[in-house]
């Protein structure tokens, strides 16, 4: 995806490439940031920090800017991408993907257009029904709940913590789920995610509510987990017909592990290895 730092529109400056090298390079989407990080109180809020009644957080894009980019690139047939973490920073950018989509039917619009909101971390109970409604894609980094964990209740409160990280909430309104890493923030591991997913622990099996996770409700099913790191990241790319499953027709990109992930103890999947990885069809990596 495609970003800049201008604040005057620059969609004509960029290529849209789509199909580009045999499918392997596509231009087709931009990301747009609306607020900072809440280790750092950076976060845009509805209400002040719990821990920091000065500040309600940053709005590091202008809202009205935010909102004419978000317009301008919808219009242009861009796919829409915008970093929140902060509920007000949800709840603006929900503002503007729901006025965009309002000219006509919603459920068509999100299917072509696909926009989605980069780690939808923390919302207000009504943003997280309307992110599902709206057909928004909630693209979610499992380890940010487990990096944030120690101090995410004190900053927030125990109201709104009821709205962070709320992966099975966000699914059962039918928002759909895109897992990553967001390296270089978080590691690069793609089974750290998938732990941190399943468990809602530290690397050491440990909570702030204990052994069974934080807020453990919130946590998704290996095969929930699974689906959002390979076919709900294969959507949220428009590439759902190429890969993201082992399907005959697609690609086969594989890896093999030397544990079976969906059925290993969860302390377990640490500790797994590749063994070997296949792109296209071609070994690249290790042996069979």
């Amino acid at each position: 995806m495609a970003n800049s730092a201008e604040d005057e529109y620059w969609g004509e400056k960029i290529p849209r490439l789509i199909g580009y090298g045999n499918d392997r390079l596509n231009l087709r989407s931009v990301k747009l940031v609306a607020d900072g990080a809440l280790g750092s109180w950076g976060a845009a809020m509805i209400e002040p920090y719990s821990d920091n009644s000065d500040t309600r957080g940053l709005e590091v894009t202008a809202k009205k800017v935010l909102w004419d980019f978000i317009v301008r690139f919808h219009q242009d047939d861009w796919q829409v991408n915008v970093h929140c973490i902060g509920d007000r920073a949800n709840r603006d950018v929900l503002d503007a993907f729901e006025s965009v989509l309002a000219s006509n039917d919603s459920t068509t619009l999100t299917r072509s257009y696909r926009h989605r909101i980069e780690h939808a971390q923390i919302m207000t109970q009504e943003d997280l029904k309307r992110t599902g409604r709206l057909g928004i894609i909630a693209s979610v980094q499992p380890t940010h709940a487990t990096s944030d964990m120690s101090y995410a209740e004190d900053r927030l409160g125990p109201k709104r913590i009821k709205g962070a990280y709320a992966w099975q909430t966000l699914k059962k309104n039918g928002a759909p789920l895109a897992l990553g890493s967001d390296f270089p923030v978080e590691g690069i591991d793609p089974l750290l995610g998938f732990y941190a997913a399943i468990t809602r622990l530290d690397l050491e099996g440990h909570s702030p509510h204990g052994d069974g996770g934080w807020f453990p409700e919130q946590r998704l099913s290996r095969e929930e987990a699974l689906h959002g790191m390979t076919l709900g990241a294969a959507y949220a790319a428009y590439q759902e017909e190429i890969i993201g499953s082992l399907t005959p027709g697609k690609r086969a990109d594989i890896v093999i592990l030397d544990k079976d992930i969906m059925r290993v103890q969860p302390s377990d999947i640490l500790l797994t290895k590749v063994k070997a990885t296949i792109v296209d069809g071609r070994l690249v990596y290790g042996r069979i």
